[in-house]
């Protein structure tokens, strides 16, 4: 009866994850370069599918494609994405050096962080407000009846209740990451 609702707040907590992983910590994270696609045999093909991408230290990613013609490809492509690195080829793999955060910095991230987790906290408001909206047009059409309406409101504020805790967990944890780098 609410997995509906729940189902959608997953997905925003996915989302929210999503968004998360690409915000730069100091430290090397391959999932930067998820949204990057390159041009394989004219097929968009994320990285990840044309080459074997490691770190080898905290603040290095290196990206080595499993057919060298697709090094120059690989070289534009992450620079047209505009992730702040520039990559270095050496004619057999590419690495990408990540900088040493400045203060600055880091409070910019943390700043970006908060905005990301107030944008999902709206998305599950608007999330239970659509649930609450539907209750409602069920009784009003009698197919439920006063009590089941309040029954689901508390069960969908209970739900909303639980996703707000968990993004706020998770931009807490991003932020401490960011801060202690």
């Amino acid at each position: 009866m609410y997995s509906h609702i729940e189902e959608k707040m997953k997905k925003t907590l996915t989302s929210l994850d999503n968004q998360l992983a690409e915000i730069r910590a100091g430290r090397a994270n391959p999932k930067i370069l998820d949204r990057i696609m390159v041009s394989y045999y004219g097929v968009p093909t994320p990285i990840n599918q044309v080459a074997n991408i490691m770190v080898p230290e905290a603040r290095m990613i290196t990206i080595q494609p499993w057919d060298a013609s697709l090094l120059k490809e690989i070289e534009k492509e992450i620079q047209k994405a505009d992730i702040g690195i520039n990559p270095t080829n050496d004619g057999k793999c590419i690495r990408l050096v990540f900088p040493e955060l400045t203060e600055e910095r880091r409070k910019a991230l943390v700043k970006d962080i908060k905005k990301i987790s107030e944008d999902n906290k709206i998305a599950i408001r608007s999330i239970r407000r659509d649930g609450i909206e539907e209750f409602k047009a069920k009784q009003k059409n009698s197919e439920i009846t006063e009590d089941d309406l309040r029954d689901a409101e508390e069960k969908i504020q209970k739900l909303t209740d639980k996703y707000v805790d968990s993004i706020d967990e998770a931009c807490a944890a991003k932020e401490k990451e960011i801060m202690t780098v």
